[in-house]
């Protein structure tokens, strides 16, 4: 186990679909996880989901992510326009909700937005409609999205989760220093936290 670190966390990209769909399992299957949200284009490995070969390996893509939505009962997946969309602002502020204690609140209404309401968050009003959803203010998401230490801890956060072996989101590092990779590896998380 390393110095500090006493309970599972669990890494996200808001523009991961493979993310939102862990992210709706992950406070049923891994309660005390910690959410920590990282920039998965810096991490070794990560599918940034631009490069599909054709049309078809998009629809694909989308296919089978749009089964495993309904299969698990979430609404109806809606595609965000782009997509993927530039989360980097969202990322910022969910790093800001991170440090204030509204990760989970802010990263599922953010999530939501973008899959159940095909909302873009490279769009700021859309992250704001995610914020009010967990009562932050406005004024305070602009102004801690804007900030030197928030910056900083999307890139501690980012750096950290490489150096425990994450290669891509959404994933699952487990205070002995297990990763678990993709959103069908939640269940065997679980499993190595109850064995």
């Amino acid at each position: 186990m390393q110095p500090g670190a006493s309970r599972a966390a669990f890494y996200y990209d808001l523009f991961s679909p493979e993310a939102y769909l862990a992210a709706e399992r992950v406070l049923e299957l891994l309660p005390g996880a910690e959410w920590v949200p990282v920039r998965a284009p810096d991490l070794p490995g990560a599918d940034t989901l631009e490069g599909f070969r054709c049309q078809t390996d998009v629809e694909a893509f989308r296919d089978r992510i749009e089964r495993v939505a309904a299969r698990r009962g979430l609404q109806p997946l809606r595609w965000p326009d782009p997509f993927p969309s530039d989360t980097a602002h969202a990322m910022r502020v969910a790093t800001y909700a991170r440090q204030i204690g509204r990760a989970v609140a802010f990263s599922l209404a953010a999530f939501r937005q973008a899959f159940a309401a095909g909302r873009d968050l490279g769009e700021s009003d859309t992250v704001l409609i995610a914020a009010a959803a967990c009562e932050l203010h406005p004024k305070a998401v602009a102004k801690g999205a804007a900030m030197a230490s928030v910056a900083r801890g999307l890139d501690e956060a980012t750096a950290l989760a490489a150096q425990r072996g994450v290669r891509d989101v959404p994933a699952v590092w487990l205070p002995d220093g297990r990763v678990f990779h993709g959103d069908a590896a939640l269940d065997d998380a679980c499993g190595a936290l109850i064995a």
